[in-house]
């Protein structure tokens, strides 16, 4: 049997937001606080601007979150991206989300994913219309609705990612998990979970605020998370 996403409804901390310096420690807190699922911003220069990380994180963090009982969701937001999932697989990583955008080749990445033992995602930009994802809704478990412009933290929320939420929920099967990642805060995240999101990435949220176990509870809370 393959990886199965954690059930219910999930916040899950971006480490995008946190102290690098003490990375383990911050992760830490929030798993010891009750997060399961870990959430890893990859991002190249060119897809998006900002350089990120690579697999030597995702492998760093791997062994303590899995010995925790936790699960490493990688978000590539890399130019074709099927060229790296091998590698961020046996780093540590548990899903893999590819963006729509990214390659021409969506299904053969979507493939690649599943085909190294890890749980597949699709994200979409929020130009991208929730129909254009249809076609290939067999070949995912996730998918990741932007709710900003990817490549950098802190954005303000858009506001239309409500109907596009909703949208998308009415025309994927019940099985995919809906993940949102952009704005997401205790405010943003109630009408999101009314929508249909399932999975609620939050970076300065949580890892931004002074006492991020009492932000991440918050938001937990507001999400009708476990």
């Amino acid at each position: 049997m393959g990886k199965v996403l954690p059930d219910g409804r999930r916040v899950a901390p971006s480490i995008l937001a946190a102290d690098w310096s003490r990375m383990w420690e911050q992760v830490k807190t929030v798993i010891d606080a009750g997060a399961r699922v870990i959430h890893v911003d990859v991002m190249d220069g060119h897809f998006v601007p900002p350089i990120t990380m690579g697999p030597q994180m995702v492998e760093a963090l791997s062994e303590h979150v899995h010995d925790a009982g936790g699960w490493l969701d990688v978000h590539l937001m890399i130019e074709r991206p099927e060229h790296q999932v091998k590698a961020f697989a046996d780093a540590g990583a548990d899903s893999i989300n590819i963006h729509w955008e990214a390659t021409p080749h969506v299904h053969y990445a979507l493939k690649a994913v599943r085909a190294a033992g890890c749980v597949a995602g699709l994200a979409v930009n929020p130009a991208t219309p929730p129909e254009a994802v249809a076609g290939v809704a067999d070949s995912f478990e996730i998918l990741l609705c932007m709710t900003v412009n990817p490549g950098w933290g802190g954005q303000e929320f858009i506001e239309t990612s409500k109907d596009k939420v909703r949208r998308l929920r009415s025309i994927l099967p019940d099985r995919v998990a809906i993940t949102v990642d952009g704005g997401v805060d205790p405010e943003t995240a109630r009408p999101l979970r009314e929508a249909g999101a399932r999975l609620f990435v939050a970076g300065s949220a949580v890892f931004g605020q002074p006492d991020p176990v009492a932000a991440y509870a918050e938001l937990v809370t507001a999400a009708g998370a476990s």
